[in-house]
């Protein structure tokens, strides 16, 4: 294989197929929207992850919502390729050899992207250690320290053994790939014959590398004590921190912090959305001494694997070429009320018609439908909605029929998570007769496709400043379905109040802030009541306006291609 690619792009998961579970959520979609579009523009990369052979876990939900995990059963062999070559890393003093499977993403001009996927599950490897790519985000700390070290020290010795040996760029999708630093250091040291990683060494890694977080939520950033680190890692490897200078600044308290790690070995940071560019700032402005120069550059969407069919019919129709330029979607404006609503209502019959195939009775087409569908966390605040439910009940009477969809998995140990999904549940059945509520189970990449386009509206209810940036709103923008959200994360810059959707309460700034239920949900019942449901029933044309003002404001701009170009003139290039 021929050295044809500048740049390298490590992520623990990415959403690639929709039979394939390598992915969790939203950063796993984010990665494989972008290698997507990095497909679309012809960009000269190479991706590379595990392989996760029992997925992240299938949700199953009981009659009252308690949530329980099963493993993903799928044949590697059905998507990927097996590679020829092997790689190996030491754990626990242990030899892991790794196989290397590749599946190619090709973009609308038949260019391709190769994605490496890193596979344990190897007859000479120890029991234990053939199952270090099974799980994603599973098993204990040591589990996840394993792991990275495969992902982030075995990505890069699987690059050199494919023939990748010019990468120009490592970019890091979140701080579980940082460790790869510490092998890009350990390579550089024996190319210039040092025994020690020097200021020179340390330089010349640093400018080779590009940090993206996403997540201003302390448990997003991975940490372990440096007893474990060097009793499981090569020796070698861990020689980088000794002679760190400012190694009390990436492991604080004799604790290795992936994310510090990353900031300090890094020549461009960015968060993930110009708050949270300005989030991260003050989140590490004690750990990171350029602090003040992480960046933003927020977060998009694949235009051609998010749009429904219908819409996807109507842009090949009215709009052609819109996916190799997703910028022309700007001509949505052009489109008239009833072809929007025609697209529109044949998504919904699309995700009605899904939910009956669950054995589900199917919401009512003709009723306002609201979605939400994310990771079902605290933090999200899923039952915000559902604070006052005498409230609910009483708009649904007095000024239109509506219904919500529910979707999310909670991690396995996030019982806060799973108890959210039980009061949902509870609240489904004390309103039982008044309105429909549907917790759909087992959220993936198809259904949140269906959620995203067959929805009326969209509905995101997060505590700022703790939402990086999201993206779900994005993948309902492109369908014309509008957003009703707080102001965090990207809907800070996408919503033009009563245009491209509408607003809960007031931008709080970047400081953290109270959890102020109260207040939030006392907007967010305000303006179901008095601007979006009569608006809906009422003013159907003034409806469909704000939808078409979605596609084409938002849809147009919140892409991974854009997102793409702004990485290579501000991280890879510039």
């Amino acid at each position: 294989m021929s050295d044809d690619r500048s740049i390298a792009y490590f992520s623990m998961e990415i959403g690639l197929d929709p039979g394939m579970p390598t992915y969790s959520g939203g950063l796993g979609m984010l990665a494989g929207d972008s290698i997507r579009s990095a497909a679309d523009i012809k960009l000269p990369l190479v991706a590379v992850s595990l392989i996760h052979r029992r997925g992240y876990f299938r949700q199953s939900l009981d009659d009252s919502g308690h949530q329980s995990e099963s493993p993903v059963e799928w044949r590697p062999e059905d998507f990927l390729t097996r590679m020829p070559q092997r790689v190996s890393t030491l754990i626990e003093q242990r030899l892991v050899s790794l196989a290397i499977w590749r599946y190619d993403c090709i973009g609308v001009s038949g260019f391709t992207v190769p994605v490496y996927l890193l596979d344990a599950d190897l007859p000479e490897n120890a029991p234990e250690d053939r199952k270090l790519t099974d799980v994603l985000y599973g098993g204990d700390h040591r589990y996840r320290l394993c792991q990275e070290i495969l992902l982030g020290i075995g990505g890069v010795r699987a690059l050199r053994a494919l023939g990748y040996k010019d990468i120009q760029r490592f970019h890091m999708n979140e701080g579980h790939a940082s460790l790869l630093v510490l092998e890009l250091l350990d390579e550089e040291a024996a190319r210039r014959s040092l025994t020690q990683t020097d200021p020179i060494v340390i330089e010349s890694v640093r400018e080779r590398c590009v940090f993206t977080t996403h997540t201003p939520v302390p448990a997003g950033h991975d940490k372990f004590s440096m007893d474990m680190v060097t009793r499981t890692m090569e020796a070698g490897l861990t020689r980088p921190y000794e002679s760190f200078a400012d190694r009390e600044v990436v492991a604080p308290g004799g604790e290795l912090n992936l994310t510090y790690l990353a900031l300090n070995l890094s020549r461009y940071v960015n968060g993930v959305a110009k708050r949270h560019g300005e989030v991260s700032r003050l989140m590490f402005g004690s750990t990171f001494r350029r602090a003040g120069d992480i960046d933003s550059i927020t977060n998009g969407v694949h235009l051609g694997t998010w749009a429904s069919w219908s819409f996807q019919t109507l842009f090949d129709r009215r709009i052609p070429g819109w996916r190799a330029d997703n910028f022309s979607l700007r001509y949505a404006m052009a489109l008239s009320h009833t072809e929007i609503w025609d697209a529109h209502i044949a998504a919904k019959q699309e995700l009605m018609r899904a939910i009956s195939a669950r054995g589900l009775p199917a919401p009512d087409p003709d009723f306002f439908t609201i979605g939400f569908a994310r990771r079902a966390t605290a933090y999200k605040r899923a039952d915000l909605l559902l604070s006052d439910l005498d409230r609910l009940a009483r708009i649904a009477e007095s000024v239109g029929p509506f219904q919500i969809i529910f979707a999310g998995k909670a991690h396995p140990r996030d019982t806060m998570g799973k108890d959210l999904i039980v009061r949902i549940h509870e609240a489904k059945e004390r309103l039982a007769g008044k309105l429909r509520i549907l917790y759909l189970d087992n959220y993936d990449m198809r259904l949140g496709k269906l959620i995203t386009a067959g929805v009326d509206l969209w509905l995101n209810t997060p505590q700022p400043p703790m939402e990086a940036s999201g993206t779900s709103g994005m993948k309902a923008a492109v369908n014309g379905v509008p957003s009703l959200s707080i102001l965090d994360g990207w809907w800070i810059e996408g919503c033009i109040e009563g245009v491209t959707g509408w607003s809960i309460g007031e931008d709080r700034g970047a400081d953290p802030a109270a959890d102020d239920r109260t207040r939030d949900a006392a907007s967010l019942y305000d303006k179901l009541e008095r601007t979006i449901i009569p608006m809906y029933y009422k003013n159907r044309e003034r409806y469909i306006e704000v939808m078409r003002h979605a596609i084409a404001i938002n849809g147009s701009f919140f892409n991974t291609q854009r997102m793409m170009q702004e990485y290579i003139v501000k991280a890879y290039f510039g």
